[in-house]
This record gives C-alpha cells, structure tokens and sequence, in this order.
C-alpha cells in the first residue's frame, strides 16, 4: 500500500476497498504489518474489499461484518484518518479501526444523498465495540 491508497479511500476513490488500522500493541505478528503501511503506532491497509475482510479476520480472529454488526450500536469518534479513535465508554485509543466507503445514494437520503459516506467500525483495548461515519471529504 502506498499513502496514494489511504488518500484516495478516504476520497471516496476506492469505493469497491477496505482500510484497516491495527495498532503495534494490537499486532502480534508481522505478517500482516508486511500488507500494509506504517504509520505512527501502528499500521495501515487498504485493499479490495475481500481481501480486506480475510485480512481483518486474520489479524483480529473476528468475522468482519459481524464485527461491524456489534459495533454500530455504540457511536463513537474514529480519528478521520482511519488511525486510531477514542473509546466512548474507557476513553481510551482505539485498537483497531475497520472501514469502507459508501457511494451517494439520493434514495435513501439523510447523510447518503449528501456524497459519499465513510463508515468506520473501532475497537477499544477492553473489546468493546463503536463506530463513527461522516462525508467523505469532512475533516
């Protein structure tokens, strides 16, 4: 992965992908750091959506969507560079962020009809879940 990956998922460029973040402390080998980017305190992947998620299982020993699943009953605030977050119950840094983007959909309107939406499910070090989305483009 290179920055250009990070930068044109989070422009809405890579609609069909998955970002992950993990951090060092999360990681316990560096099979899958060697996938992906570092960056302070951890490391960053973007890659086909399938792939994507094989790769979260992997690292997380969690089911992608299902991990997103239990993640969206807890609003949270995932740092918009998809680099960490901040626990809504502990307070504490995010250990992992999983995300994808969204294309704008009028029909469904709120948020959708507006662009492009990033949707970005965390997990805090004590394994409770949250998740944050927003506009692509929105700092």
């Amino acid at each position: 992965m290179t920055d250009t990956d990070l930068d044109d998922f989070l422009a809405g460029d890579r609609l069909d992908h998955v970002a992950l973040y993990l951090t060092d402390d999360y990681l316990d080998d560096d099979a899958l750091s060697s996938h992906g980017t570092a960056v302070e305190g951890g490391v960053v992947l973007v890659v086909p959506g399938d792939r994507g998620r094989d790769l979260f299982s992997a690292g997380t020993g969690m089911d992608a969507m299902a991990f997103a699943k239990e993640a969206m009953g807890t609003e949270g605030d995932v740092d918009h560079t998809l680099q960490g977050g901040t626990c809504p119950d502990c307070g504490q840094g995010a250990a992992f962020v999983l995300a994808f983007a969204e294309a704008q959909n009028e029909e469904v309107g709120g948020i959708y009809a507006e662009g492009d939406v990033i949707h970005a499910y965390a997990a805090c070090p004590d394994g409770d879940a949250f998740s944050d989305r927003w506009l692509v483009g929105e700092a």
